[in-house]
């Protein structure tokens, strides 16, 4: 069964999809079999795969809506590294008319089943807002994972998330808990990216990565050519810190198993 996790952050800017995208390629060169799931309208993580979202004759918005099946609408580009299911802008009215819908927020939940034998790990990149999106994310996961930047209103973002992902658990998804928490965009010349690190550090403790990733030209660079990093330029500083994030990720859930 895979591991199913969200990535999710309100606040825009965060490197949230950056996270996505590279996260699953890093986990796909351990030999992982990995699906990424793009549930923002915007579809930057589709293109960051090598994927024309201007091109999609079926994506995650038919999938949700009942049209097709998810295996119908799952793509390989092979130079990623990992399957997606691809987004764009018709994903903008999917929110609507699942508003009309019975069980509105279990559709992803539902699509993914059908998939979940055949992956290791799920990643879900969701959209900058809570919205009935993020919250179908939310009860199709196992976890959240949570990229932010280390700066002050980043904190309170931090803050109304845990309580959604709380109230979700509470009602509609009861396994549901923080992945991890991982510090983008980081920059230790800074006073106060540390200080609000040590706050994380203080306040999540084990949820906290210990991996940061820093801010990288090459990193930003990659999605306007379709690749992730890895794929862009691997001996980027970028790239490695994927690596040692997926590296991490994978140590926490042996360690897991285990204890269990």
């Amino acid at each position: 069964m895979a591991k199913i996790f969200a990535v999710a952050n309100q606040k825009g800017g965060v490197g949230k999809t950056t996270t996505t995208i590279n996260l699953a390629a890093s986990l796909a060169r351990m030999q992982k079999t990995v699906l990424l799931v793009d549930l923002d309208p915007q579809g930057n993580a589709t293109m960051g795969s090598g994927v024309d979202k201007s091109q999609l004759e079926i994506s995650i918005y038919d999938v949700l809506l009942g049209l097709c099946s998810a295996e119908a609408a799952l793509l390989n580009p092979m130079e990623s590294g990992y399957w997606v299911l691809p987004s764009n802008s018709d994903l903008t009215a999917a929110e609507v008319e699942l508003l009309e819908q019975d069980d509105r927020e279990t559709k992803l939940k539902v699509a993914l089943s059908t998939l979940s034998g055949r992956f290791d790990y799920i990643l879900i990149d969701c959209p900058p807002s809570l919205n009935m999106l993020t919250l179908n994310a939310l009860v199709a996961a196992d976890g959240v994972l949570i990229p932010m930047q280390c700066e002050y209103f980043a904190l309170e973002g931090l803050s109304a998330l845990s309580s959604t992902i709380d109230a979700v658990a509470g009602s509609l998804n009861p396994g549901l808990r923080i992945e991890g928490i991982v510090r983008t965009m980081f920059d230790p010349r800074n006073r106060l990216t540390q200080e609000v690190s040590d706050q994380l550090k203080e306040f999540f403790n084990a949820a906290l990565y210990r991996t940061v990733i820093p801010r990288n030209v090459r990193l930003a660079e990659a999605p306007s050519f379709g690749q992730p990093v890895i794929v862009y330029d691997k001996t980027s500083s970028g790239a490695l810190s994927y690596i040692a994030l997926a590296g991490e990720m994978l140590r926490r859930h042996t360690e897991q198993l285990q204890e269990a």
